[in-house]
């Protein structure tokens, strides 16, 4: 490094990548603060610099250069981090050491693991030191890499399997294998080893009868409820099989049960009806529950819940390798849970980028006219949530709404009881015939804005 890069390093401030001390007498606490940036995203520390951010330097000779080092073997597993001599005078320099992440986390200085907390050097807990050393474990031995014992190929769908294939050569993301025998494909696809099938050919491509009996955690469960809770159910079914099932199950359910939103483009006489959530949006959120769960809890599942005013997909397991939600609508690293799983969804065309299937579930929100989808991590699972917006639902229509059906609607989200054609038209503050105004709430029912409850005269009407 040259001193122009340790005053550039240095106008930042401290930070979770950057901490100075102004000697190497607190050798020791660098250390801790090394530990830390090796078990996460790396970083600098600077000997010689105060911590107000002054570069004075030091006096450095071979003692200062072992001292340092000696301190930093003292972290585990062993690390070799870069360590520069930067002259700021003739008879005082800095010392800069360069941090990598680290391949092995987690680490510890002295028996103990840290973290970084902002410019902080903080002791790791017990349940962050396990979740870091399961998730090293995790990159050999995990759930979908290991044998299926007691499979065989007839336990699986042959022709799931060719179709897979002939999709992921149609669209350029595998070479022709030259082979259509299920063995041949199974090892290229890294799902056999040794001639025995591993649990990832099993979730992706198991028979239905064998799922069932043998891995009842490959479950999606689906549920329509009336209103905004729990309390009341419309629809509750639930589907076993391998993932491509369970991805066909959960988008067939979306499109019985989702309202349709039209829209009207130029220069088309007829009305577009669309999914009030982008399906493509949809299908992702789905597609990366199936990549990403926790296949190792055997209760596990895959929730689907519609609401009037929400859908929730929610899968088992937490979020891992550092990442928050906040994390997932920027640009990040792909790191799947289930590699193998993941890249076969990719490979067929289900994934479309890595990294990108959060953003891009963004943005077809937002084309939409929608709100930005939530990601919640609770009680270890993971649930993406797709809000409506009445509003925005009235853009899909192609033209601002009338303003009757505008007014209408005002009085049906303030009415929980809802409300009776009468009653609607003495509310209004315009002068409307009844059969014009039955014209505005069947067009609003049409959007899937309002429903009736009832017959005849004793109907009443309440927003969706």
């Amino acid at each position: 490094m040259t001193l122009d890069q340790i005053k550039a390093l240095v106008a930042s401030g401290e930070s979770e990548t950057l901490e100075f001390k102004a000697t190497t007498g607190t050798r020791r606490e660098a250390a801790a603060t090394i530990c830390a940036m090796f078990n996460q995203r790396g970083g600098h520390v600077l000997f010689g610099v105060t911590p107000e951010g002054v570069v004075m330097g030091q006096e450095v000779n071979e003692r200062t250069f072992e001292e340092v080092s000696a301190e930093i073997q003292r972290i585990d597993p062993p690390v070799f981090p870069e360590i520069d001599r930067v002259r700021v005078s003739d008879d005082r320099q800095v010392v800069a050491v360069r941090v990598s992440p680290g391949s092995s986390p987690p680490y510890q200085y002295k028996g103990v693991p840290y973290r970084r907390v902002g410019n902080t050097t903080r002791r790791m807990s017990s349940d962050e030191y396990n979740r870091v050393l399961f998730e090293r474990m995790h990159a050999e031995q995990r759930w979908e890499n290991q044998p299926a014992t007691g499979w065989t190929i007839d336990d699986l769908d042959i022709a799931e399997i060719r179709n897979m294939i002939a999709e992921a050569v149609r669209i350029g993301r595998m070479n022709e294998p030259g082979s259509r025998e299920p063995e041949e494909l199974l090892r290229g696809l890294g799902m056999m080893r040794d001639g025995v099938l591993l649990r990832a050919a099993a979730a992706l491509f198991g028979k239905t009868e064998r799922i069932e009996c043998d891995m009842p955690q490959c479950l999606l469960r689906v549920a329509r409820f009336r209103g905004l809770d729990r309390s009341e159910f419309l629809d509750n079914r639930q589907f076993h099989g391998n993932a491509f099932q369970l991805l066909a199950s959960g988008e067939r359910f979306l499109r019985e049960t989702l309202p349709i939103a039209g829209r009207f483009e130029s220069g088309r006489m007829q009305r577009i009806d669309e999914p009030l959530y982008p399906p493509l949006a949809t299908r992702e959120a789905l597609a990366n529950a199936l990549c990403h769960r926790d296949y190792a809890t055997g209760g596990g599942s895959i929730g689907l819940a519609v609401y009037d005013d929400r859908l929730e997909i929610t899968s088992i397991g937490p979020l891992h390798f550092g990442l928050t939600a906040d994390d997932l609508f920027g640009p990040h690293e792909s790191k799947p849970w289930n590699p193998l799983i993941a890249r076969t969804f990719y490979r067929r065309g289900i994934i479309e980028e890595w990294g990108r299937g959060t953003i891009r579930m963004a943005d077809l929100t937002a084309a939409a006219g929608l709100p930005r989808p939530e990601i919640e991590e609770r009680n270890d699972c993971v649930t993406v949530r797709f809000q409506r917006n009445d509003a925005a639902l009235i853009r899909q229509a192609g033209s601002a709404i009338a303003e009757r059906q505008q007014a209408v609607m005002s009085l049906l989200r303030r009415s929980g009881a809802g409300l009776s054609l009468r009653e609607i038209r003495s509310l209004l503050n315009e002068q409307v015939s009844d059969s014009q105004l039955r014209r505005t709430l069947a067009a609003l029912k049409v959007k899937g804005l309002a429903r009736a409850t009832g017959h005849g005269r004793g109907s009443r009407w309440m927003a969706t």
